[in-house]
């Protein structure tokens, strides 16, 4: 099946849907949410009856998320929830949103997805990996249809897009992208407003985390991983949170040399042993990370992907500068 077909599928499960339960993956960044409420902002145009679903652990979320109007998100099942389509957005794999009501036999799923190793789960699927964004592929949903957007749904799918092209600057930035975000201004976002609400206006304790992970910055195998990790006391020390350390990686990637930047943030969970949440950016196409985290149980994409894990710093390291290695040598006699 083309993804013309696929597309053509998904509109025609909306046009025939009546009650749909909207979730995204855990964790969730600017795409997840920007293109959750997004679509529920679409099927609400369209007189339907949409349920937006998070896990209530994933409250509070990250700072420069929590002006987006989220305030109808529920993170307890509706007593209707078998009579709803579950519409899973940016969300490459089920796993990545563990709630077990969403998991059950004779649950119809429409994946609507912009990842390339998408596992593609759903009833129907709708993947579309040359997208910049899952919040591109909603809005030519909303286009399709002929919905013009609201402010909400503008300003939600342009958060999804500047954030899953960092800011235009990544390689999935595309003509189509830079049409988006035209339209999207030209509908009335005010792009200077978003930038600010998102990347400016930040809690100082971000600033003094970021500080901590710059303290402990290291380069392996002549630079080609630069790594940093952020540990319990950094997050208690400096009043931050989890949250907090989003974006610390990206100031690695940029390092002259740099084929992977890392941060590895250690994590307690549910009483258990200590963890750590790993986030991996490639610079450029040498490195495909999201076969790294796939290896780890994650995913994500070439060149921004995750992963937890409990293996200790020092194993990670090992394991990174080897799996880094691998995919260098092969690169190397093609």
């Amino acid at each position: 099946m083309s993804p013309t077909d696929d597309f053509e599928l998904v509109l025609a499960e909306i046009g025939h849907g009546q009650k749909f339960l909207l979730t995204t993956h855990q964790n969730p960044d600017g795409d997840a949410l920007g293109s959750l409420l997004g679509m529920h902002e679409l099927l609400r145009a369209l007189g339907k009856d949409s349920i937006m679903f998070m896990a209530a652990d994933e409250f509070p979320l990250p700072y420069e998320y929590q002006r987006m109007p989220l305030e109808d998100v529920v993170s307890t099942p509706p007593a209707d929830v078998g009579e709803r389509v579950a519409v899973f957005l940016d969300c490459g794999k089920i796993e990545r949103m563990p709630v077990d009501f969403l998991l059950e036999e004779g649950v119809h799923i429409l994946n609507i997805d912009h990842h390339h190793d998408n596992t593609r789960f759903g009833t129907v699927n709708l993947v579309l990996p040359s997208v910049s964004c899952t919040a591109e592929i909603v809005y030519r949903l909303a286009k399709a249809i002929g919905i013009e957007p609201s402010r909400a749904m503008a300003e939600a799918l342009y958060i999804g897009l500047i954030t899953d092209t960092g800011r235009f600057m990544y390689e999935n930035t595309t003509p189509d992208a830079h049409r988006m975000a035209a339209e999207l201004v030209e509908s009335g976002v005010l792009a200077h407003e978003l930038y600010r609400q998102v990347y400016e206006g930040l809690p100082e304790r971000r600033l003094l985390l970021l500080g901590r992970a710059l303290s402990r910055l290291e380069r392996y195998d002549r630079g080609t991983l630069t790594l940093t990790h952020l540990t319990l006391d950094d997050f208690a020390e400096t009043g931050s949170d989890e949250s907090d350390s989003e974006g610390v990686v990206d100031y690695f990637r940029a390092v002259e040399g740099t084929a992977v930047g890392a941060l590895v943030r250690a994590r307690l969970g549910n009483g258990g042993p200590e963890s750590h949440k790993v986030s991996l950016r490639a610079t450029d196409d040498r490195v495909d990370v999201s076969v790294i985290a796939r290896a780890f149980g994650g995913g994500g994409h070439r060149q921004a992907a995750g992963f937890f894990t409990e293996v200790t710093v020092a194993e990670l390291v090992e394991r990174l500068r080897s799996e880094i290695g691998a995919q260098l040598e092969v690169g190397a006699k093609m």
